[in-house]
């Protein structure tokens, strides 16, 4: 009995076409990006039977061959600089769509990634919803600015109108994110359980929701690198290195960074923690870095265990100095 071959696709994605370029066979297939090109897309993948097919994450024209994950065809989506340093590695400069397409395959060959599909329809509305909401608040932080250095009472008015669009368009974008959480029964139990631990409120939550839809299948370890919050070793011989974080998902890492100081105010056990590595002579940065950490533990802990977090049950893991300062922030707190 013979078996077919292992076949590798790369798929290069842009506005208007999808160059397909496949392993072994070195074949090179191009496509609409269009309806018609998908399907015929689909079809040509269905009939080879592929082992491994590698897109890039380029920012939403991605999104359009969802189609290969609703076929349960395996698909990884791969981050860009990955597949660019795969390439300059193996002395690869130049760069066309067909080039990235060969290299994608390639990479799929050599490196193997991780069978990651897709998100699905309702991830991606999320996710754009989401998206929305941070671009508001980005523009209404940048007119507020603007309205700190302006005199003319005319600009002024101005400014001052377009703050008032984007102040209801956020309310909107709020009750969107609020609505499309409810719709989804498991979306909404999840929501719950996440707000349910001090420190996590409802922004958090909607990015963990929309970025990091796999929270609480992960290992402590591995929910920390994939957010982009695990210190890396950067060690050589004797020369002991500074440990930093790198990679994960950049929106992850950046709100539960944003959020941390919060977490601390609000979360007692969170607060014992940072008051230890404070005490230990931490840098104010490395302890908000440690504090969004455990607070992704904490959630991706409550997530997989299902119920909801409790201190009490929280606390019994920690050592007798966490639990003194543990106590010593209740009697502080009023």
């Amino acid at each position: 009995m013979t078996t077919s071959p292992e076949r590798f696709v790369g798929i290069d994605v842009s506005k208007d076409t999808l160059d397909v370029h496949i392993r072994p066979d070195e074949i090179d297939r191009q496509f609409a990006n269009s309806n018609e090109g998908i399907s015929s897309l689909l079809g040509c993948l269905k009939n080879l039977n592929p082992t491994l097919v590698v897109i890039e994450a380029t920012g939403g024209y991605e999104t359009a061959v969802a189609a290969l994950s609703v076929a349960a065809i395996p698909l990884s989506l791969v981050n860009p600089k990955r597949t660019r340093d795969f390439a300059k590695a193996i002395g690869r400069l130049a760069k066309t769509d067909k080039i990235d397409a060969r290299t994608l395959a390639e990479f799929a060959e050599k490196v193997r990634p991780t069978v990651r599909p897709l998100p699905d329809a309702d991830t991606l509305k999320l996710q754009a919803l989401l998206t929305r909401r941070s671009q508001l608040m980005g523009m209404r932080t940048m007119e507020k600015n603007r309205l700190g250095t302006i005199k003319d009472r005319t600009i002024r008015r101005s400014i001052e109108a377009v703050l008032r669009t984007l102040e209801k368009e956020i309310e909107r974008a709020d009750r969107d994110l609020d609505k499309a959480i409810q719709e989804c029964p498991v979306w909404a139990a999840k929501d719950e359980l996440l707000q349910s631990i001090p420190g996590i409120g409802p922004v958090v939550s909607r990015t963990l929701l929309a970025e990091m839809a796999e929270l609480g299948t992960f290992s402590r370890e591995e929910a920390a690198a994939l957010a982009g919050v695990a210190p890396f070793n950067r060690d050589s011989g004797t020369h002991k290195g500074k440990r930093m974080i790198a990679g994960g998902r950049a929106a992850v890492r950046n709100m539960l960074y944003m959020g941390s100081h919060a977490a601390k105010q609000g979360n007692a056990l969170l607060r014992a923690f940072a008051d230890r590595l404070e005490a230990a002579g931490k840098a104010p940065k490395v302890i908000r870095i440690a504090v969004a950490r455990k607070l992704l533990i904490i959630a991706n802990a409550v997530l997989r265990d299902q119920p909801p977090w409790k201190l009490k049950a929280a606390f019994k893991r920690y050592d007798d100095r966490t639990q003194y300062l543990f106590y010593r922030c209740r009697r502080k707190t009023p």
